[in-house]
C-alpha cells in the first residue's frame, strides 16, 4: 500500500474514532424529594388534596429532547444554539410535566390524578401551565415565564397567574440545568400558593 494511502487511511480512522468518542450527556429536572420545597402550613394544607397536570405548553423550537440556549457571545440577538450532545432524558416539555407534577405533589402534600383517574367525591385542581418565554445562556442566566391556570372541577372556579423568574448559573450545562431546575421550583412555590389559596377561598394574588 503506497505510503500516501496508508497516511490517509491512519488520519481517517483517527478521525471517525474522534467523532465516536465525543459523548452525549442526558439531564433532568426531576429533584431529589429531600431538595422539594416544604409543605405549606396552616389548615388547609391538612386537607387532602388531587391535582391534575396538563401537557406542558411551550415554543415549538423547545420542544425537541436537545437543549436550547443562547450564546453569549453571539453578535445577533436572534441566534440560538441546538447542543446535540446536551439532552433532556425526554423532550423538553416532558421533562417539565414530570417535574412540575412531582414537586407540587410533594409541595401540596398532594396526589396526581392526571394518569389515574379522577376521583368523583372530591374536588380536583385542574393546572394548565404555559412557558411563555425561555432564554438560557450558559456562565450568565436562565430566565423564563411561567402563566398558568387553575382550575377547580366542583364549581369551575379559575385563576390565572404568570411568573417571570431570573436565575443566575455559573459555566458549563451542568450549572444551567441547575438554573432551569430553581426555575421550576420558583414557579412550583407560585402555583402551590395559589392552590391553597383556592382551598382557603382566599383572593389570588399573583407576581410578576
Amino acid at each position: 500500500m503506497p505510503r500516501s494511502t496508508l497516511l490517509s487511511a491512519l488520519a481517517t480512522a483517527l478521525l471517525l474514532a474522534g467523532c465516536a468518542s465525543a459523548p452525549t450527556h442526558f439531564y433532568t429536572l426531576a429533584t431529589p424529594a429531600n431538595t422539594a420545597s416544604a409543605a405549606p402550613t396552616g389548615t388547609a394544607s391538612n386537607a387532602r388534596t388531587f391535582i391534575e397536570i396538563s401537557p406542558i405548553a411551550l415554543p415549538e423550537r423547545l420542544a425537541r429532547p436537545q437543549l436550547v440556549v443562547r450564546s453569549a457571545g453571539a453578535t445577533s440577538a436572534t441566534r440560538v444554539d441546538i447542543l446535540e450532545q446536551e439532552r433532556w432524558s425526554s423532550p423538553f416539555n416532558n421533562e417539565l410535566r414530570d417535574a412540575f407534577a412531582s414537586g407540587l405533589a410533594n409541595r401540596l402534600n398532594a396526589t396526581d390524578v392526571s394518569r389515574n383517574g379522577r376521583p368523583t367525591d372530591q374536588p380536583v385542581y385542574r393546572i394548565a401551565i404555559e412557558l411563555r418565554e425561555f432564554d438560557a445562556i450558559p456562565g450568565q442566566q436562565v430566565q423564563a415565564t411561567y402563566g398558568w391556570t387553575i382550575t377547580r372541577s366542583d364549581n369551575s372556579r379559575t385563576t390565572a397567574c404568570q411568573l417571570t423568574l431570573t436565575e443566575p448559573v455559573g459555566s458549563g450545562i451542568d450549572a444551567l440545568v441547575l438554573g432551569v431546575q430553581r426555575t421550576v421550583t420558583g414557579a412550583v412555590d407560585g402555583i402551590a400558593a395559589n392552590v391553597e389559596g383556592f382551598k382557603a377561598n382566599a383572593v389570588t394574588v399573583c407576581k410578576s
